[in-house]
């Protein structure tokens, strides 16, 4: 577990630090989260709960925790890298939060259709750090999250089956 301990604390750190300053820029910043801005937060989530459960379990689940904080990763990049497609207009997004056509037949159907629309647009950047949106910015931290549990994974002894 000794080996292990680092990489978990190190995840566990980070993923406590991305929730955090999401949480941070959301109530005391007022940065309101689009739809796919609050499910890119349930991978780190999960992440905490891992990397929490695997501090806690001998040397063997250690590592598998390790290998699923990996997998997580790998997923909550691919989220991320979907969100700024959709904030770059290079694929389309979900309707409910990139205001697609209402289909609206009168004014009733559209003044329902308005009501229903969330005022955050999932296609629109709200804030930037050297060019690089939220989204991106999430990328490029769930990459660098999962390269060290990918290299910890593969590189920590493995116990006898024995």
């Amino acid at each position: 577990m000794t080996a292990a301990r680092p990489v978990l604390l190190l995840v566990l750190a980070a993923s406590i630090a991305v929730v955090g300053g999401a949480l941070m820029m959301q109530y005391a910043g007022g940065l309101q989260p689009c739809e796919l801005c609050l499910a890119e937060r349930w991978p780190y989530y999960g992440a905490i709960a891992v990397a929490g459960l695997s501090l806690a379990t001998d040397r063997r689940r250690a590592l598998w925790g390790i290998g699923l904080l990996a997998l997580i990763f790998l997923v909550s990049a691919g989220l991320a890298a979907y969100h700024v497609g959709v904030e770059q207009h290079w694929i389309a997004g979900p309707t409910a939060c990139t205001g697609g056509a209402s289909g609206a037949k009168s004014a009733e159907e559209l003044m329902k259709f308005l009501q229903n629309q969330q005022s955050v647009r999932c296609d629109e950047v709200q804030w930037t750090l050297l060019g690089l949106s939220l989204a991106a910015w999430n990328v490029v931290t769930s990459l660098g999250l999962f390269a060290v549990s990918a290299v910890a994974y593969a590189r920590l002894p493995r116990e006898r089956l024995a």
